[in-house]
């Protein structure tokens, strides 16, 4: 018998896991497909290598890694779908890779990149099968479907051919499909891959709304760091299979962020030459009159005025560098060690 999870236990917990795959190398050329028929050489990529964390209930974590890093590899591991090479995992109190139907009614896996609905039905053609195969009750299904179908705002197109549909409306009937038994835990794995930024933004508000109304705890992998700052305080960075960083996503910010950047617009009836503002810090662009220079966090004030004080400066924004530069700036300080 599982034993009831406490808000203060955590709800996901992983244990030195790892995840191990033989890949065979294939000679180039006729010869080396000749040679592969008698010998054969393989390699040992790590797709994971012994990462632990543990995600306590309603928690919604960024997992954040470059492609190859064992982002999705982590996912299936923790629903169940692969096996792993060795390690201790926990979700909600289950071993994952033991498939059993109490805990697989409990959890959903979102891809952005795979699609479970049918390609030649209605939406909701899906929705009623998987109504079925999770044994949702009649009226917990109705009530679930319609407050979904509000939050979306897809109620008119569910009858609708899903090859029918754009890229977004698809997304929002597979997030539907994929939350119809009220999972308390969510992984979402590029749920807003390729959409463009309003979508984007209606599936981010969509994330927030259920992980509040819900109460479920949240895996999101993203190469949209929007989607990671707008939805998440905490973030677990890694990199081919080792965990670099976990913490809350300010504290990347404080720790890497160590420049500000200045917007310039100046009086275009006055000239500057780039000469002048390279006293000030790097000049990272220079389109007279607009102007963008790199300047340490703590002087950003201090050089702002010097600008105001002694350049015809008829515009100045003092702005904090995107996250996904910071981040970039974390893989490569990992790599230079």
């Amino acid at each position: 018998m599982v034993e009831t999870i406490m808000s203060n236990q955590s709800i996901i917990s992983i244990k030195n896991l790892k995840k191990y795959f033989k890949v065979y190398k294939k000679k180039p050329g006729l010869m080396g497909s000749i040679q592969s028929l008698w010998h054969r050489e393989y390699e040992e990529v790590k797709a994971v290598d012994d990462i632990s964390f543990d995600i306590f209930p309603g928690e919604i974590v960024g997992f954040i890694g470059q492609n190859g890093a064992g982002k999705t590899t982590t996912l299936k591991m923790l629903s169940g779908l692969l096996y792993p090479s060795s390690g201790k995992v926990q979700v909600l109190g289950f071993n994952p890779w033991d498939r059993k139907p109490e805990f697989q009614k409990q959890f959903a896996l979102v891809m952005g990149q795979k699609n479970q609905l049918w390609w030649d039905l209605p939406a909701m053609e899906s929705f009623l099968l998987n109504k079925a195969i999770y044994e949702v009750p009649d009226a917990q299904f109705k009530k679930t479907l319609d407050k979904l179908m509000d939050l979306l705002e897809v109620r008119d197109i569910v009858n609708i051919q899903v090859r029918k549909l754009s890229l977004g409306q698809r997304m929002k009937c597979e997030l539907i499909a994929a939350l119809l038994h009220n999972p308390k835990v969510l992984f979402l794995d590029e749920p807003t891959i390729g959409l463009d930024v309003v979508m984007q933004k209606v599936l981010r508000d969509f994330i927030k709304a259920y992980n509040k109304e819900f109460g479920a705890t949240i895996i999101l992998t993203s190469h949209y760091m929007g989607d990671v700052k707008e939805l998440c305080k905490r973030a677990i960075i890694i990199d081919h299979g080792h965990k670099i960083f976990d913490g809350e996503l300010q504290q990347i910010i404080d720790q890497y962020a160590v420049n500000k950047i200045l917007s310039l617009t100046f009086e275009e009836e006055k000239s500057v030459i780039r000469e002048q503002l390279e006293k000030f810090g790097e000049v990272k662009e220079f389109a007279f009159p607009k102007a963008t220079i790199l300047v340490k966090r703590t002087e950003a004030a201090k050089v702002a005025g010097k600008l105001l004080a002694e350049l015809p400066v008829a515009d100045v924004n003092i702005e904090e560098p995107s996250i996904e530069v910071i981040i970039r700036q974390v893989f490569e300080s990992q790599h230079t060690k």
